[in-house]
C-alpha cells in the first residue's frame, strides 16, 4: 500500500502539471483531461488509503 506522503507529492505534481498544460492548451484538451482524470484517481485513492489508516488505528 502507498503512503500518504507519496501519494500527496504526485498529487501536488499533477496539479501543478494539470495548471500548466491547461493555461496552454485549454481546459477541454485532451492531454488535460488525462491528468484531471488522474488526479481524480489520486485523490480517491488519497482518501482510500487515509480512512484504511484512520480505522487500523482504532
Amino acid at each position: 500500500m502507498e503512503s500518504t506522503e507519496n501519494i500527496l507529492s504526485r498529487i501536488e505534481f499533477l496539479r501543478k502539471k494539470m495548471t500548466d498544460v491547461a493555461l496552454k492548451k485549454g481546459f477541454t484538451d485532451n492531454e488535460s483531461v488525462y491528468i484531471s482524470q488522474e488526479l481524480d484517481r489520486l485523490l480517491n485513492l488519497y482518501e482510500k488509503v487515509k480512512q484504511e489508516t484512520t480505522s487500523t488505528k482504532s
